[in-house]
């Protein structure tokens, strides 16, 4: 039974999952290896994708790690080519890498907002267009972005963060409606603030947490499987006629 509590045969397809060495991405690895994929991890920082391999190896699944950066093309097209060649297929990418600096407009700098851009915005974006070569001559193949809620709504210090986000999202439309009559499916998972080494930080500022928790109607912060879950369901064949979507996991932020 997966963590995520829902199950899919991904029995001997190659997933690929950039930013996999923690939070949201680590969730996600490990839902997909108990699905029964074999799962390439892949991240800037090796002691995180250390991690993920110890909660990968406690159930037996393949693992292959990564040292990428996101922001160089180059370390682009090294990942997903060592992603491929490990079974000589690719079939999913799950693109969950990304940045938040949160500064007020006025105090926005250049610096910030390329580092937030290149990584959120490019780095997606070339991560699907790197794997999208490897997919379309087998005719098949499911790409997952990992946006947020912050693509639909505004929120306070977050002007970078919420135009990479809806960079994406629109995006992915485009790559959608391209890539389906080679059977390649894009889709997007945009959840809400979630309890992950990015955000525990931000929530020791109570007024903070408090203005978070009066915007998710279900009242509680989401944990990395519930975002895991909506990946699982779009790399199923459950999800055959999706693509070009949006999946909210936000707990009605956005409805309200």
């Amino acid at each position: 039974m997966s963590v995520t509590g829902l199950t899919a045969d991904l029995g001997g397809q190659v997933a690929l999952v950039v930013g996999g060495g923690r939070g949201i991405g680590q969730a996600i690895a490990v839902s997909l290896a108990e699905c029964g994929a074999r799962v390439v991890i892949a991240g800037r920082t090796a002691e995180d994708l250390r991690a993920t391999e110890r909660a990968l190896g406690e159930s037996g699944a393949a693992c292959l790690s990564v040292t990428a950066d996101v922001t160089r093309i180059a370390d682009i097209q090294t990942m997903v080519d060592a992603a491929h060649a490990w079974h000589d297929r690719l079939d999913i990418l799950v693109n969950s890498a990304g940045v938040n600096i949160p500064q007020p407009s006025l105090d926005v700098t250049e610096a910030a907002w390329d580092t937030i851009i290149d990584t959120n915005l490019k780095g997606s974006f070339f991560c699907c267009q790197a794997a999208a070569k490897k997919m379309i001559p087998r005719g098949s193949g499911r790409i997952v972005n990992i946006t947020s809620q912050m693509a639909f709504v505004g929120y306070y210090d977050r002007a970078a963060y919420c135009a990479s986000k809806g960079g994406v999202t629109q995006f992915t439309k485009v790559l959608a409606g391209e890539w389906g009559k080679y059977g390649v499916r894009v889709n997007c998972v945009a959840p809400t603030f979630v309890d992950t080494p990015m955000t525990r930080p931000m929530f020791e500022d109570r007024e903070f947490l408090q203005d978070v928790m009066s915007r998710i109607s279900l009242g509680y912060i989401g944990k990395p499987s519930d975002v895991a879950g909506a990946v699982i369901y779009l790399v199923s064949e459950a999800a055959n006629l999706v693509t070009g979507s949006t999946i909210l996991v936000d707990g009605g932020w956005v409805a309200w």
